[in-house]
């Protein structure tokens, strides 16, 4: 339905990238009554959430879970005729700690968790109970995590159930971290609970890809395009207003350009922003992942996420996608290398990371044999987490850029939220309307906090 008010017109917006957030705000343009063009430099939408043919299995890259706090996504499966297709199960949680798996993830799990002194339990679960019924952020926005941690827990804690949590996901970064920002992700799965025993996570029929074809079809029929490999070369910038994209070696007139691709990319696309804002943009900095999914006759463990503190796993744990949402006979896990995209191990080959799951595998198990390992394969993506230092609010430029008719924004801009669907269906459909409409000052935060 159109809703464009009387003084309003219909606008020809370009939207930069078809993610999550992307295709979000295409599709709030267009049920706004505009005409979105969406640029993607993929063969496919989705981004981070994009599926490919898992040797038979339509999987995606890189794994998604839903919260039951998730109400965005909750909101648009609704408004496009989904909400059945979303599924809410029990998601059971461990730990790899001493040679030895545990439950984890309740207050049972907790008091009989092997390796823990009776105070380092009673100190890590207060810090869990305060964190989840918790909803000012901003006194901790200037706090680095670590310390914020170690403060609530206590040294023996931190070191048996954080430290490995910490150093295999941020490296250097660990000790520069937004308290804010980690107590988001806390308290997200905390509130996820259905009782003090059990959490519960939902999944959606078909995967990620049931919302996001849904929103691309959704886009075309109301008139707007989703181009696939189309990268922008270049946003034109005339006087300070928007003039329109260069692509392909043709220039195209928009009225309005909005951008959902990683910062790091938009100084070469976009240099013709104010140098203030370039420097704000080439001062972000983002972890970068090497995610293997596994597939595998038989579970690895009865858990859908398994943390780990092994000397010999250099990672912080792993995810049993099946064990959440079932997908036949055969058994996939995704095991994510978080890394620095300039640390050497960021270049070792596919092989080596293939190699290292199937050894991780097998001492999770014992059981497992070599034919239990159907398939691997391995997906690399350079921006896949921004890193949160404290005060990260006041280091990102605001998403209405001091160019008219250019707004800007990626997963950075959800803090001191994670990155989930849900929060890019929010943010997205939030900032279209806000780049749809006349301006007025405060419409749009500068983040989504």
């Amino acid at each position: 339905m159109n809703t464009l008010s009387q003084n309003q017109k219909k606008e020809r917006i370009a939207v930069l990238g078809a993610g999550p957030m992307g295709l979000a705000v295409a599709y709030q343009l267009a049920l706004d009554g505009h005409v979105p063009v969406v640029f993607e430099a993929d063969d496919r939408v989705g981004g981070m959430a994009a599926a490919f043919d898992f040797s038979g299995t339509t999987i995606e890259r890189y794994y998604h879970f839903h919260c039951t706090s998730d109400q965005a996504f909750m909101d648009i499966l609704g408004e496009l005729g989904l909400s059945k297709q979303l599924h809410w199960v029990p998601a059971r949680m461990g730990f790899w700690f001493n040679n030895r798996l545990q439950a984890w993830g309740n207050p049972l799990a907790l008091l009989q968790f092997k390796g823990l002194s009776l105070l380092a339990k009673f100190r890590y679960g207060l810090h869990a109970y305060m964190s989840v019924r918790r909803n000012d952020w901003r006194a901790l926005d200037h706090e680095d995590a670590v310390t914020w941690v170690k403060k609530w827990v206590g040294p023996e804690a931190y070191e048996a159930l954080w430290r490995g949590l910490f150093e295999y996901k941020f490296y250097d970064y660990t000790n520069n971290l937004s308290a804010a920002w980690i107590w988001s992700r806390v308290r997200r799965l905390g509130r996820s609970r259905y009782n003090l025993m059990h959490e519960k996570l939902g999944y959606l029929d078909g995967g990620s890809q049931t919302l996001l074809h849904a929103m691309q079809k959704y886009i075309q029929e109301r008139g707007g395009e989703v181009r696939l490999s189309t990268p922008v070369a270049r946003v034109r910038i005339t006087n300070g207003q928007v003039q329109g994209i260069e692509s392909g070696g043709q220039f195209e007139p928009f009225d309005k350009v909005i951008s959902t691709i990683p910062l790091p990319y938009i100084p070469k696309i976009i240099p013709d922003l104010p140098p203030a804002v370039l420097a704000q943009l080439a001062a972000k900095k983002n972890i970068a992942v090497v995610c293997v999914i596994a597939k595998l006759r038989k579970a690895v463990t009865e858990y859908f996420w398994l943390n780990t503190n092994d000397p010999e796993m250099d990672i912080p744990g792993l995810v049993e996608y099946t064990n959440l949402r079932p997908l036949g006979k055969e058994h996939i896990a995704y095991v994510p290398f978080y890394l620095p995209g300039e640390h050497p191990k960021f270049q070792d080959s596919d092989q080596v990371f293939m190699d290292k799951v199937t050894a991780y595998f097998m001492k999770l198990n014992p059981s497992l044999i070599a034919t239990d390992f159907l398939d691997m394969r391995v997906s690399r993506y350079r921006f896949a987490q921004p890193i949160c230092e404290p005060g990260y609010l006041d280091t990102l430029p605001p998403v209405q850029l001091p160019i008219n008719g250019l707004w800007l924004a990626d997963t950075s801009y959800y803090y001191p939220e994670d990155r989930g669907i849900s929060e890019s269906v929010d943010f997205g459909r939030k900032m279209a309307k806000a780049a749809s409409t006349p301006y007025v000052a405060g419409t749009m935060p500068t983040t989504a906090g």
